[in-house]
């Protein structure tokens, strides 16, 4: 009888740094974070994997001295993301002589990163901005108010395939793999102990359908170089495997067959949307179509099935779905909703359609009326009700945590404009 897929019994979300660390085993620690941090102690010093952001920084420090108060020797970023580099210059400064080990493309990572941080920040804005709201009021209760700057750092070690070396008898490998997030990523291999740290290769929580491109914005990942990581790892059989979320995975046997089953799900979704492709099939039949058997069930809580197949058709097809002309010119669809709005009789008409939509049962349909009045300058009250009431529909059949997020962003903004009598779309 097949097991039961483990992204089941696995958190799915990612938080901020906590006060408090966990022993892994005799030899590492973990901090959980916006991304995990690892401690590697060694009798010679001791190696760090990750270094949060930076104003989690002083966290992690404190949560790994309950483990060992030695000098770190080296601090390996296993990708270029802000919640892995961001406390770099905060660990240099504690551990003079410190060695920071990257990829070779880390440095056009954190390049990339940096020419869009206001267009990131302001598109993840609604996804994190509680979480850091909690994770700034918990360091306040625990007496820690005092945030270092977020590093973009330059790494002193890089390399383009492999980079071993040995500290205080322990063997360790760090390998160049582009993966489910960052064309800059590495994992961390303990051959002796068949230990492999993945940072977020295959996406923010294990288990789950890679996003290829997330909704807060960001370049296309390519789906063949997913699959090819995963297989990576795969190949080199660990017995554990430390996450860029939440704990560790166990059991060689667990391991291979989570790691096969996720490889053969991309792969799935990669060949059956190539195929529709050429039999010339439109992105919205394939996102709706295209579903996994159940012997590749795997979990759609960050990324999911209808987004990889966007993200496919468009990284091979680009922007233009030849849909309509109006695509190859600077026009909104939004340019013609008020037009839309006059000829369907205006708002209550709308509002009258979207509601028995509703009663039906079709959110979504109900939503894309809607959202005609929404684009105006002054929607009234009725079109905000019936928008939330479509958004609350939604939300209940929704478990993904980007979508999850947005939609309840959607529901508290048009809360606050029918409390506040608002008829702007802020």
């Amino acid at each position: 009888m097949p097991r039961e897929p483990l992204y089941r019994s696995r958190p799915v979300g990612p938080d901020m740094a906590r006060f408090g660390g966990q022993g892994i085993n005799d030899f590492i620690a973990l901090s959980e974070g916006a991304s995990n941090s690892y401690l590697v102690m060694t009798e010679a010093g001791n190696i760090q994997i990750n270094a949060g952001m930076g104003f989690e920084a002083p966290v992690h420090r404190r949560n790994f001295a309950e483990f060992s108060p030695d000098k770190l020797r080296y601090l390996i970023l296993t990708q270029g993301h802000v919640d892995h580099v961001g406390g770099v210059d905060y660990f240099r400064e504690h551990n003079p002589g410190l060695e920071v080990i990257a990829q070779a493309n880390n440095a056009e990572h954190q390049a990339y990163d940096a020419r869009l941080r206001d267009f990131r920040v302001r598109r993840s804005a609604f996804a994190f901005t509680d979480k850091f709201a909690a994770a700034f009021q918990h360091y306040s209760e625990n007496g820690y108010t005092d945030y270092p700057e977020q590093s973009v750092p330059t790494a002193d070690i890089t390399f383009s395939e492999r980079h071993s070396f040995t500290l205080g008898g322990l063997d360790v490998d760090c390998i160049a793999v582009a993966g489910a997030e960052t064309n800059d990523s590495l994992v961390v291999w303990l051959p002796e102990q068949r230990i492999c740290f993945t940072g977020n290769l295959f996406g923010c929580p294990f288990g789950h359908f890679p996003n290829l491109s997330t909704i807060r914005g960001d370049r296309y990942r390519d789906a063949l170089t997913c699959a090819a990581a995963v297989e990576t790892v795969r190949e080199l059989e660990p017995a554990l495997i430390l996450y860029g979320h939440h704990g560790p995975v166990e059991g060689a046997d667990l391991i291979q067959e989570e790691l096969e089953r996720l490889r053969d799900a991309i792969l799935y979704v990669h060949d059956e949307t190539v195929k529709g492709m050429n039999a010339g099939a439109d992105v919205h039949s394939l996102m709706r179509d295209i579903r996994l058997p159940p012997a590749l069930e795997v979990g759609e809580g960050y990324g999911s099935v209808p987004w990889g197949v966007r993200s496919i058709w468009e990284h091979y097809g680009g922007w233009f779905h030849q849909r309509a002309t109006s695509e190859l010119y600077a026009a909104s669809p939004n340019d013609i909703h008020a037009d839309l709005l006059e000829l369907m009789g205006g708002e209550a008409a709308l509002v009258q359609r979207a509601q028995q939509k509703l009663a039906e049962g079709e959110a979504l349909a109900a939503l894309q009326l809607l959202e005609i009045a929404l684009s105006g300058a002054n929607p009234d009250s009725g079109v905000l009700q019936a928008a939330r009431a479509a958004h609350q529909a939604l939300r209940k059949d929704s478990n993904n945590f980007w979508l999850d997020a947005w939609l309840d962003h959607q529901i508290a903004r048009l809360t606050e404009r029918l409390a506040a009598g608002d008829a702007t779309d802020a």
